[in-house]
């Protein structure tokens, strides 16, 4: 090409690249391979023993972006793959490849539980600057600091920052020379296409993106290399937003087309099932949708439709879609979101934005910020690219029922786990077992916050640098520090996910109603039944089955769903992480509630011991009998502003519901009832019953049908037969 000439384009047609033509290619990627990352990075490392962590850390980030392989597949539109991780058995030999794992594991590495994924960069900043110009505020803030002693460190960890911004600079120019090598044994369209990806990668490697087309490409390639330093769940946030500018820009001056854009955007996402073909799993790549703008306006745009509109059709697991629900929300956009939750994909999950905007604002953010917020991993709040990664644990609540019953000893086991808080047959009021219990879960919630401690707080910061994701994050640069020491403008914060709010509520409502109200067992009769599993008390059990039950809307067991919020809040919120940041709860159990279950004998709301708990926020599977309304209303009564890292409500509706206008528009009414009243999330299975029922019998005829399971989705065959059941028995509405 000659200098000042136009790059080229891809054509602007709409068939411009088949996305499922793409699948097709990572699927058929043939024989097994082996991951070299270890390798590559050892490379950077064994030349920089004697350098400070930091800088050691930039160089094996270097070598990892220079070294590793630029596939592009045929289909490509926007460049980046992590096929360039794995190499052919013998590429490297054995022994070699089990030095530098031991060299890469005695450097070492941080975790999940050590703030190390589950982040959402900011990428608003990121594309404003470019590589270039974030090269140049590293150099400016280490300027500034000058050459005192006292900040030597800081200019040290700048100079990592800079190292590890130009190695991603490489890594942008050796995918532009891998599309100029696979143009030149092109013809046509596709030469065109290779030649149009090269232009785009060299550009970016010299300024900031200009178009669509190189934010979106500079976007991806940033997420690439997270992934090739082995990071999980990195969520893409709001890409509506901050991509917005530029798709609106190009398809006004007439050089962009809603088709171009769509088919970029689809062929870029679909690379995010490259982790099943690799690793054997899905990845879990957040996107956040609308929601209102930093001046608390709405911002559903047109590419909130166009983003939309890619993950339904690239049909995978992969992209995490979360869609911002706030007052005034188009009702056609949302409409629009039902339409794809209906193709059973079960995306977008739907996000109150007056609760979780308040939740944050409790926390002590700037407003704006709150209202910029968006997802990591499955449904938590997150402040882009102005706080350390994400961690959380489990936290299993029900236990402390059994607890409290059994004077501090676990009903399964025997052995003292909890405080000694009195007899059963001592209970003469619900509030005398209520204390016994809230005692019983302070002791939990100590236990728990103690091993989370120890876990979170076990690395030094300095020997375990993050200098390429420190880039991302305001004011790391600015204050030349790393993302876990200082450098980030918020704190780092730690999620409690609180089990089986419906275990807890209808277990103390049938006490309430056994013991208390209708007086037909004593409380050491129902501590008995419990250590028998209700064998020999199968009377007993089935008038405790029969109790009043949360997600019915009957504020006999819902006040202490009520309870149940406020009072994990107020456990938690004593506590702070290692740097002042928040202890958030969260109303979700992923899939926690089978294995919490295993480890929780019988309680009284009749569920045998070692069963699993009930799911999130959801009402116990099968227990919701008085329909949506009802689960709904009971679901919004606790203050779900006291839960700031988020909640899943899981729902199933028949496929009908979203195939008729008619009956998808009273779902749409109801959701947004359901918000007013102050719900905070709602997600959708909309998989028949018959076609589980099917799939389970006849998985090899099903590898493709993705259900929702509990804040992400996942292939049905794939799923544990434990996680199957758990699905398949939730009421279908």
């Amino acid at each position: 090409m000659k200098a000042g000439s136009a790059p080229p384009t891809i054509p602007r047609g709409e068939n411009l690249s088949d996305a499922k033509a793409l699948k097709k290619e990572i699927d058929a990627l043939g024989g097994e391979r082996v991951n070299i990352a270890d390798y590559l990075r050892y490379q950077g490392y064994s030349a920089h023993y004697d350098d400070p962590p930091c800088l050691a850390a930039a160089f094996a980030f270097d070598s990892l972006m220079r070294r590793g392989a630029k596939h592009i597949y045929q289909n490509d539109l926007i460049a980046g793959s992590i096929a360039g991780m794995f190499a052919e058995p013998g590429a490297v030999s054995p022994s070699l490849l089990e030095k530098a794992r031991r060299v890469c594991a005695n450097a070492g590495s941080r975790g999940f539980l050590t703030n190390f994924d589950h982040f959402a960069p900011d990428y608003e900043t990121f594309l404003g600057d470019g590589i270039r110009g974030t090269i140049e505020k590293i150099r400016a803030s280490r300027s500034r600091l000058g050459r005192a002693v006292a900040t030597a460190k800081k200019r040290e960890y700048l100079r990592a920052m800079e190292t590890a911004m130009n190695a991603f600079g490489a890594m942008a120019e050796g995918y532009a020379a891998a599309a100029e090598e696979k143009a030149a044994v092109q013809s046509g369209e596709a030469s065109i296409r290779f030649m149009a990806i090269a232009a785009c990668c060299r550009a970016l490697t010299k300024r900031a993106p200009s178009d669509f087309r190189e934010a979106l490409q500079l976007t991806w390639l940033a997420h690439t290399a997270f992934l090739y330093e082995g990071r999980y769940a990195m969520a893409l946030g709001r890409m509506d937003q901050y991509l917005y500018p530029y798709y609106r820009r190009d398809i006004e001056d007439g050089s962009l087309t809603r088709e171009q854009a769509l088919a970029m955007l689809e062929c870029t996402l679909m690379k995010i099932g490259e982790r099943r073909r690799f690793f054997g799993s899905d990845d879990v790549v957040n996107i956040a949708v609308g929601g209102v703008g930093r001046d608390g306006g709405g911002a559903v745009n047109e590419l909130s439709y166009l983003i939309l509109e890619a993950v339904k059709n690239c049909g995978i697991p992969g992209p995490n879609l979360s869609a911002r629900i706030y007052a005034g929300i188009p009702d056609d956009f949302l409409d629009e979101c039902l339409v794809s939750i209906g193709t059973g994909l079960g995306y977008p999950a739907l996000m109150n934005d007056k609760v979780n905007i308040e939740a944050l604002k409790k926390q002590g953010y700037a407003l704006e910020d709150c209202r910029d917020y968006c997802m990591v991993g499955c449904i938590e709040n997150f402040i882009p690219g102005r706080q350390p990664p994400w961690s959380d644990g489990r936290f299993n609540a029900p236990k402390a029922i059994e607890l409290a019953l059994n004077d501090g000893r676990c009903m399964l086991t025997g052995d003292p786990l909890g405080p000694k808080t009195g007899d059963a047959g001592g209970f003469q009021t619900m509030g005398m077992f209520l204390t016994a219990m809230e005692e019983q879960l302070r002791f939990m919630a100590a236990e728990y916050i103690a091993w989370f401690r120890a876990e979170n707080e076990r690395y030094n910061a300095e020997r375990y640098p993050q200098p390429f994701l420190s880039c991302f994050c305001r004011d790391c640069i600015g204050r030349g520090l790393d993302i876990n020491a200082g450098g980030a403008l918020y704190p780092s914060v730690h999620g409690a996910a609180c089990m089986g709010i419906a275990t807890v509520a209808d277990s103390l409502a049938a006490i309430e109603e056994a013991v208390f109200v209708e007086r037909y067992a004593e409380m050491t009769q129902l501590r008995d039944a419990l250590l028998a599993d209700y064998r020999g008390f199968e009377e007993l059990r089935g008038r405790l089955l029969r109790a009043p039950k949360y997600g019915n809307n009957i504020d006999f067991a819902d006040k202490y769903a009520v309870w149940y919020v406020r009072f994990m809040n107020e456990l938690f919120s004593r506590y702070r992480t290692r740097d002042g940041g928040a202890i958030y709860t969260a109303m979700a159990a992923n899939t926690s509630n089978i294995p919490a279950g295993r480890e929780v004998a019988a309680t009284p709301d009749g569920r045998r011991a070692r069963e699993p708990l009930s799911d999130a926020a959801s009402p116990m599977r099968g227990a919701d009998r008085d329909g949506p309304t009802s689960v709904v209303n009971s679901v919004a009564k606790p203050d779900y502003t006291l839960v700031a890292c988020g909640t899943v409500l899981n729902q199933k509706y028949s496929p009908e519901v979203f195939s008729d206008p008619v009956k998808r528009a009273a779902l749409r009414e109801l959701i947004k009832t359901y918000f007013r009243k102050g719900g905070q999330q709602i997600q959708i299975n909309a998989v028949s019953r018959k076609m589980l029922e099917d799939a389970m019998e006849y998985p090899q005829d099903y590898g493709g049908l993705v259900v929702r399971v509990s804040g992400f989705s996942a292939y049905y065959t794939a799923l544990s037969g434990d996680v199957q059941r758990d699905i398949l028995q939730r009421t279908e509405h």
